[in-house]
């Protein structure tokens, strides 16, 4: 059983939902699911997953983190490309972050290139519907400015490079890449230039990703959905593509090129064109290889803070149970802990950041390819 999983109290909780009141906690089986957030088990003999989160990554009380990540699941459900949400069970002494009960998709992992036009149709489905009044959008954050708000978290992560100890080399390129940042979102600021806003996923990285059909060509349904906001569909293209993404998940693990990339790209505009209109995929493209600038160094920044506090957490005599963020290898499988090292070490390592910058520093960038298409 899964540390901390209490089978019973899940099962007593089930039987408030109809159709659940049989359920036993024999009847849980939990998944080998590969998240540093959630654990998943499923309910023999229903098509459904309880959903139980063993932190919060946005440091929510373990009620605000419920009450987002049901809206998450609610909103992204009506593109036809996220799971159905039927019921929220709330914390408990038993129950210490409740649990969601959704929809089980079965599926196969991506395979990339291939489905990367089923992903490419996904987010623009998901990015083409209708934006809420500012009044409607909560609990979901609303980044009127995404490039302002993306360094924001960028600068709060980046607090940790001092303490990481990188190669010079690479604190180097990711000092140049802030440096970068910190004068575009001020001049985006200054400008008064707004790009689009939409409904957006965040989390797109390919493992969190399930395709329903056995054969390329099938339906892309994001399953991890605990961190949709409104903000910038550029952030989305970037994170299911850049190499930090790709090669994250060993389920479907690939290395884009340059070419295969501006071809998602591609085919994001054609989908967005046909389900929202011309105007919003041509209001877009300026804001494509900026959002994923900003988006490798969200990624990177990720990589030092997580690093810096899994190390604190192997030092530290207990995990401090006053905060919902947890990056202790207490909370999770230690094969899980040692391929999250290893992704992160190579992310981090200076040939693979220069691997990643040279898409916008390289002849011919990723943008002139997209443009040339």
């Amino acid at each position: 059983m899964m540390k901390g999983l209490d089978l019973s109290a899940l099962a007593a909780a089930l039987k408030g939902f109809p159709d659940f009141a049989e359920v036993t906690a024999a009847a849980l089986e939990p998944l080998n699911f590969k998240g540093l957030a959630h654990d998943h088990l499923a309910v023999s003999g229903h098509p459904v997953l309880l959903r139980v989160p063993k932190q919060s990554q946005f440091a929510l009380a373990a009620a605000d983190n419920l009450a987002y990540q049901a809206a998450c699941f609610e909103r992204v459900a009506v593109s036809g490309h996220g799971p159905r949400l039927f019921g929220v069970i709330p914390p408990s002494p038993e129950i210490a972050m409740g649990a969601l009960l959704v929809e089980r998709i079965r599926g196969r992992p991506p395979r990339l290139p291939d489905d990367l036009p089923a992903f490419a149709e996904a987010m623009a489905r998901v990015h083409a519907l209708a934006l809420p009044p500012a009044g409607e959008r909560p609990p979901l954050a609303d980044h009127r400015d995404p490039a302002g708000e993306a360094l924001v978290e960028i600068e709060r992560q980046a607090a940790f490079l001092e303490e990481a100890g990188l190669a010079p080399e690479a604190e180097r390129e990711i000092r140049d890449e802030l440096a970068w940042a910190t004068a575009f979102a001020r001049q985006v600021a200054a400008s008064g230039r707004d790009q689009p806003i939409t409904l957006v996923l965040t989390d797109t990285h390919p493992g969190n990703f399930l395709i329903d059909g056995t054969d390329s060509g099938g339906r892309a349904i994001i399953v991890d959905l605990e961190k949709a906001l409104y903000g910038s569909p550029g952030t989305d293209l970037a994170h299911a593509t850049v190499y930090s993404s790709t090669t994250w998940d060993p389920d479907s693990t690939a290395e884009l090129t340059v070419a295969e990339v501006a071809l998602f790209y591609r085919r994001y505009r054609e989908v967005l064109a046909e389900a929202a209109g011309g105007a919003l995929a041509a209001a877009l493209q300026p804001w494509l290889i900026p959002m994923r600038r900003l988006l490798f160094l969200r990624a990177i920044t990720w990589c030092v803070k997580w690093s810096v506090l899994h190390r604190r957490a192997g030092l530290a005599a207990k995990h401090d149970a006053a905060s919902t963020e947890d990056w202790s290898a207490e909370n999770s499988d230690p094969a899980l802990i040692d391929h999250v090292a290893g992704r992160v070490a190579d992310y981090l390592s200076p040939a693979t950041l220069r691997r990643m910058r040279g898409e916008w520093q390289g002849e011919p960038s990723l943008e002139a390819i997209i443009a040339a298409g």
